[in-house]
């Protein structure tokens, strides 16, 4: 009588093993973890507080929410808010363009080039911006004409520059040429972060240098520079209330303008900030989503949006499914 050989244990197949993680995963998941009693505790200070800040904001009779509320959407407010908008997107284009060609000069091999753009961040990140715009609104003691021709030689042609330079004009190259400082070193140090092996490989593949820097370089830089540009484009966007000192009417000149002949300066003030707050709002919603797409290349998972979380936090408070029995488990032993 022969003795019966025992059977050998059969490993688990890959997709049996992955099921099972997915499981262990899923399981992990869905356990509630213990709230701490500091979280409660400081979670019903923080909501008590706001509580009552909105109920004093409400009782508040020198806010007078009525004057707020009619003056929130007057033509005059909406004129200035569309002015500090235009203004914005025009100070950030030109800051943008102006801004990738200082950042060139300074990455470039030429000392002289490299001089006058160190020379030129220097000077603008220097001195405060609202001294800038008062020399830019004042530029026509400095330069009473402005010429066309060449230099040291002819000239074609004479422009008062008084007449050429308004306030919206000054404000406009001032609030320009102050951004285009910090635009610039925020390109150079997105164009210097993408490593140096991706060039040297786009060279070997004899890629000409156009074709290098928009195919190869700037991609990755944009994920070192989007960020960095968002918060440049939200503090220009609240820098053009300075702008309000040359007598341009933006939002917050105009909010000026109304609460002069109304007395009323709280409302009008709190008409500005609602309206600043909105606008900021909306930019960082857009530059949430632009990063997301641009992070594209770089994660294999893009972070949730916050529709996606709140789907994902409704998720998680339903009861977790009964996970499936696995494969290993049914197996009956002979």
């Amino acid at each position: 009588m022969t003795a019966e050989a025992p059977s050998a244990a059969v490993p688990p197949s890959s997709s049996t093993a992955k099921f099972e993680e997915a499981v262990r995963a899923s399981l992990t998941a869905s356990v509630a973890r213990r709230p701490h009693a500091g979280r409660i505790v400081s979670g019903a200070i923080g909501l008590l507080l706001l509580i009552w800040l909105i109920d004093r904001a409400a009782d508040n009779k020198a806010l007078a929410w009525d004057v707020f509320g009619h003056y929130f959407l007057s033509s005059q407010v909406l004129e200035g808010l569309l002015t500090t908008i235009w203004l914005t997107a025009a100070v950030m284009t030109l800051s943008l363009v102006l801004g990738a060609v200082v950042a060139v000069m300074r990455l470039s091999g030429n000392p002289v080039l490299q001089a006058l753009a160190w020379l030129y961040v220097w000077v603008f990140r220097s001195t405060p911006l609202l001294v800038q715009l008062l020399i830019a609104f004042n530029i026509g003691y400095l330069v009473p004409e402005l010429s066309i021709g060449v230099p040291f030689g002819p000239s074609f042609g004479h422009l008062s520059s008084v007449k050429l330079i308004s306030a919206t004009v000054a404000a406009l190259i001032g609030l320009t040429l102050h951004t285009t400082a910090y635009a610039s070193e925020i390109i150079r140090g997105g164009v210097q972060s993408v490593p140096g092996g991706q060039t040297e490989a786009a060279w070997v593949l004899a890629l000409s240098p156009l074709r290098v820097f928009t195919r190869i370089v700037l991609p990755q830089a944009m994920r070192g520079i989007l960020p960095s540009v968002g918060n440049l484009l939200v503090d220009t966007l609240k820098s053009t209330s300075i702008v309000s000192v040359l007598a341009v009417p933006d939002l917050l000149y105009a909010t000026q303008l109304i609460y002069n002949r109304t007395f009323q300066v709280i409302p009008l003030l709190m008409v500005a900030t609602v309206w600043y707050t909105l606008v900021t709002s909306a930019l960082s919603v857009v530059q949430f989503y632009v990063e997301r797409r641009f992070a594209r290349g770089a994660r294999r998972q893009q972070p949730p949006t916050p529709l996606q979380r709140f789907r994902a936090a409704l998720a998680r408070r339903q009861p977790a499914a009964e996970p499936a029995m696995s494969l290993e488990t049914r197996t009956v032993r002979k």
